[in-house]
């Protein structure tokens, strides 16, 4: 064998290697909080679903396709964003019977674990937190796609995810259970490699 074959060989093979394990490892993002968004729906009085938007969500995604158990999750909801699209009802929200946004602007979520269940799809165990009251709660995540985004220029990734919890445990509870307990919140979101 050649003097060069013997020095390419072995760096081709390494270079193959790290760029496996560069593929694979952890990749953090920042949400764009232009695409994200946050909706929440409740059961009122068993008539209708109605539902309003939270905005200029912020936070993090770091995420590991390979090995789904490294990712994590951390965000940050402005309250005071709220609209019902009902100005009586999201005035109502805001006020001291509900979010009571003068003393708690902000809600987070912060994950804690993150399992894959196949498909893209994955749950993400972790603490809601809102009006200084935590609580645990799982969303259930679905990757929507991971690659080069066209218009950014930068790696990108898209995610839904929903789960339920009770608002009472948030202190949240006027009008329950005529106005049900039980709040749904879907989230999608774009979030662009730091």
């Amino acid at each position: 064998m050649s003097l060069l074959k013997k020095i390419t060989l072995p760096l081709l093979i390494s270079t193959a290697v790290y760029s496996q394990f560069s593929a694979a490892a952890t990749e953090s993002y920042a949400m764009d909080s232009g695409h994200t968004s946050v909706v929440v729906s409740w059961t009122h009085f068993g008539f209708s679903h109605p539902t309003a938007d939270l905005s200029n969500i912020t936070g993090n995604i770091d995420f590991d396709s390979a090995q789904i158990g490294k990712s994590k999750v951390d965000v940050t909801i402005p309250v005071d964003s709220i609209n019902t699209h009902v100005d009586k009802l999201t005035e109502e929200f805001k006020g001291a019977d509900y979010f009571d946004v003068a003393k708690y602007p902000t809600a987070t979520f912060k994950s804690n674990k993150v399992v894959s269940k196949g498909k893209n799809k994955m749950d993400v165990y972790g603490d809601l937190t809102i009006k200084d009251i935590t609580k645990p709660v799982i969303l259930h995540a679905v990757l929507n796609k991971q690659g080069m985004h066209p218009m950014v220029k930068k790696q990108a990734v898209g995610f839904d995810a929903t789960t339920t919890f009770k608002r009472s445990e948030f202190k949240l509870d006027k009008y329950v259970p005529a106005v049900s307990d039980e709040v749904k919140l879907t989230i999608s979101t774009e979030a662009y490699a730091k």
